[in-house]
């Protein structure tokens, strides 16, 4: 049976015991459901430890789009258009638990990070970073890897990846044929590169 909420709550609280800080990586490809269960293993934690988690997206570290430019435009999401040097250097912030961080958080709306757009408070000793590449054995991704105490990767099958992603992209305004194409020409490649390419979590979540 795969671990629920409640489960896996449990579990981070026990081995966070009396740690200043730990730092939990929520990775899946896209369409996964890292946002939303992120958000809800917190609620889970603060109910027991209120006010004793917080969240950190991956994404917020997007590069802008005036950053990237209109030839890297439409490959947005993948590894090469995010600031992974200024991810590593809050995570590294986050691990000296010693002030609150302000980190960004992405406006996918507006398709632009918000800069401080959260600040995680020295109380939120529990920390989880939700977003595709934590886990990428690549270059200067994989120095990532020892910033996180504990380590999840959401494992959900490609035919319903898809369909999540093509209801986001319709939901977003594209037509038929737009949310196809970007569903199949760059979010199904990006989710395969992470489930190709991740170094083996601690856990696998379904």
């Amino acid at each position: 049976m795969a671990p629920d909420i409640d489960h896996i709550s449990r579990q981070i609280i026990q081995a966070a015991t009396g740690m200043p800080r730990y730092i939990v990586a929520l990775a899946g490809p896209p369409g996964a459901g890292k946002s939303y269960r992120s958000e809800r293993l917190c609620t889970a934690i603060n109910e027991q430890l209120p006010g004793q988690a917080g969240v950190v997206p991956m994404d917020g570290y997007h590069f802008d789009n005036a950053v990237l430019g209109e030839a890297q435009l439409p490959l947005k999401g993948a590894p090469h258009t995010f600031d992974v040097e200024g991810l590593r250097v809050d995570l590294e912030r986050l691990r000296r638990a010693d002030q609150p961080v302000a980190v960004p958080v992405f406006d996918r709306p507006l398709d632009l990070a918000r800069a401080g757009g959260r600040l995680i408070s020295l109380e939120q000793r529990i920390v989880i970073v939700e977003g595709n590449y934590l886990l990428l054995d690549r270059p200067v991704w994989r120095d990532l890897r020892s910033l996180f105490d504990w380590s999840l990767m959401l494992d959900v099958d490609d035919d319903v990846l898809a369909q999540r992603l093509v209801a986001r992209w319709l939901a977003m305004g594209q037509d038929h044929t737009g949310a196809m194409e970007r569903t199949h020409q760059k979010d199904m490649l990006n989710a395969q590169l992470v489930k190709t390419a991740s170094f083996s979590p601690d856990q696998y979540w379904r």
